[in-house]
């Protein structure tokens, strides 16, 4: 969600602060900031909306100084306002804030019984109110801080820049991810690598608990104790960081256009170099495994559920699907013989890893499907598989979502395996089914101007029902999920058995049906539900394979499909899906990378 970044440089560091932000955009925001400390003195600008707000007002009102913050703010406690905006300052201290003070409405009390009033709606503004009144009884800046974090209670990652201080960044973690930079005589905060790409290539992660003190000679790491600890470096890939369009209109074209390649690189990946054996680590070991739980938000929600199907035809183990928000508040019943799977794109969600942590110790394994390794459910996950979909920018997943599929797929093939359900000569037989993979998906985005025509059609609605069978349901969900997320228009995914069961009362005229209905075995179920569509003058767009479009006859539209081995069908049928929703946004001229009030990463609960 928000974006924080720090920088200790050597240079003036207002236009690094807001290149650095620009980078964040990704993680959605509807406000930006950035605060200076230049000879000695503490300054911040602030605007609302996009960050050509922040950079006009930086233009005619500039700020100096080689020491600063920057955040782009998302906004929960408060309107999305100037005095909302991060940073927040009282006194000498400025602070920037990704996440939420859960009992903020109690220390603001007591803060202004003390005399130090708030002048803001967020949660944050007590942490400079907290520090202030540190910093006012005498303590140092360090002392401050860590006398104030723990007294929070909820979730935050946080950078602090203090008036009179131009060699000092305070940084900690709880919940929300932050990372430091290291650079040649300057250092730097941010929330994640992408922000840090073009400055350093050696980063250092906060784990949970952590706090940070930042010179530009280096960084003193603390652990919630406050113990001094060590931290590894790591080295990223700055071309693994990269965020251009690559001469795409939007990161979303991009990105559904990459999928192919994208596809192609994770089967190669995590299969033998001769295609004919996976090669998942030895900790994905389903032999004694009585259930499975798989748990995330979101789309990589509906990627779970198409994975149920794939797990109990493949491997003959129960699957529960939860949604991470709700996972570990119905007390769930886990066996020690379970293995849970976390699925996450960015691997910092919020809801998914207090999930994880809700289950640790108390089944046989984790395993995190994840496009980030660095991320705290790699880390925290017993093994961390990645869909190396690289950067992800727009908020509506689509690489990431096929991505995940597909090594959801791969690890059930590995529990059929290990479970004795397939042979090692099936598995073979899959996989030389999945190399054609990253073709079919390339015909399916060969559809892109018929596709193109439809969502001009679409864009004039005002609801849409998406409709399924097996894998394909999940998949409807998944598609009216994509539409809502980016042209706004009421959408819902339903199985299209549960049609007669209360939405058929909705079907009119006006009404766009699209089925996605490849030629399997339960095409006549689907094509019989969407003939009761029709005689209630519903207007149907069957996306199907060349038979399919053949047997059912006449509809309001069709959209032909290559046709598929039913594992795979899920993976290509979720291409039309993707460039329906876009095209249709483009039509009606939406933010189709940055739709409203959503966030890529959310890191809060």
């Amino acid at each position: 969600m928000c974006g924080i970044i720090g920088i200790l440089g050597n240079h003036e560091v207002a236009p690094a602060l807001v290149n650095a932000l620009q980078r964040l955009e990704y993680r959605g925001y509807d406000s930006a900031g950035i605060a200076t400390v230049n000879h000695g003195r503490l300054d911040r600008r602030r605007a609302v909306g996009k960050l050509v707000n922040l950079s006009d007002l930086l233009v005619h009102d500039p700020l100096a100084g080689k020491a600063g913050i920057g955040h782009t703010r998302w906004a929960t406690h408060g309107a999305p306002t100037e005095a909302n905006a991060h940073p927040h300052c009282s006194g000498r201290v400025a602070v920037v804030h990704n996440g939420i003070i859960e009992n903020f409405r109690a220390l603001r009390e007591e803060l202004a019984l003390a005399g130090l009033a708030h002048e803001t709606d967020t949660d944050t503004e007590v942490i400079a109110l907290l520090v202030r009144q540190q910093l006012d009884a005498g303590r140092t800046p360090v002392q401050a801080v860590e006398a104030v974090l723990d007294r929070l209670d909820g979730a935050f990652a946080l950078a602090f820049l203090f008036d009179g201080e131009e060699d000092l960044l305070i940084g900690a973690r709880k919940g929300s991810p932050l990372a430091v930079g290291h650079g040649d005589g300057e250092m730097f905060l941010g929330s994640d690598a992408i922000a840090l790409a073009p400055l350093t290539d050696r980063i250092t992660y906060l784990e949970e608990g952590d706090w940070v003190v930042v010179t530009r000679g280096g960084a003193e790491f603390h652990d919630e104790t406050g113990r001094r600890v060590n931290r590894p470096v790591a080295r990223i890939r700055v071309d693994q960081a990269r965020v251009d369009k690559a001469g795409h209109k939007h990161f979303m074209a991009k990105e559904i256009a990459e999928q192919p390649s994208v596809l192609g690189a994770a089967l190669a990946f995590h299969a033998t170099p001769d295609g004919t054996a996976l090669a998942l680590p030895e900790a994905v070991d389903f032999t004694d495994c009585d259930r499975i739980t798989l748990v995330a938000c979101g789309t990589g929600h509906y990627a779970t559920q198409v994975a149920k199907y794939w797990f109990e035809q493949l491997a003959g183990i129960p699957v529960e699907i939860d949604i991470a928000s709700e996972f570990r508040y119905r007390q769930p019943v886990l066996s020690e013989r379970g293995v849970g799977i976390f699925v996450s794109q960015s691997g910092e969600t919020a809801d998914t890893l207090a999930a994880l942590r809700h289950v640790a110790g108390r089944v046989a394994r984790t395993i995190g499907v994840i496009n980030v390794p660095t991320s705290s459910i790699a880390r925290e996950t017993d093994v961390a598989l990645p869909i190396l979909a690289g950067p992800e920018i727009s908020v509506a997943s689509t690489k990431g979502f096929t991505a995940q599929l597909l090594v959801m797929l791969l690890i059930a093939l590995k529990a059929g395996q290990d479970r004795g359900r397939l042979s090692a000569e099936a598995v073979t037989a899959h996989l030389a089914t999945l190399r054609a993979l990253p073709g079919l998906v390339a015909q399916a985005l060969d559809r892109e101007i018929e596709i193109e025509a439809i969502a001009a059609q679409l864009a004039e609605a005002r609801d849409v029902l998406f409709l399924g069978r097996g894998t394909m349901f999940p998949l409807a969900l998944e598609a009216a999920l994509k539409l809502k997320e980016i042209s706004y228009i009421h959408a819902e995914g339903y199985a299209s058995g549960e049609l007669k069961h209360g939405p058929i009362a909705l079907i009119d005229k006006t009404m766009p049906v699209l089925v996605l209905a490849p030629r399997d075995a339960l095409y006549d179920k689907t094509v019989s539900n969407m003939q009761e569509v029709m005689a209630r003058q519903g207007r149907v767009v069957l996306i199907s394979d060349r038979k399919g479009l053949e047997e059912a006859g006449q509809v309001w539209a069709s959209l032909p499909m290559p046709t598929v081995p039913d594992l795979l069908a899920p993976i290509v049928y979720a291409i039309p899906a993707q460039l329906l929703a876009y095209h249709t946004a483009l039509a009606r001229g939406t933010d189709v990378d940055q739709p409203r009030n959503l966030a890529k990463s959310v890191t809060v609960e």
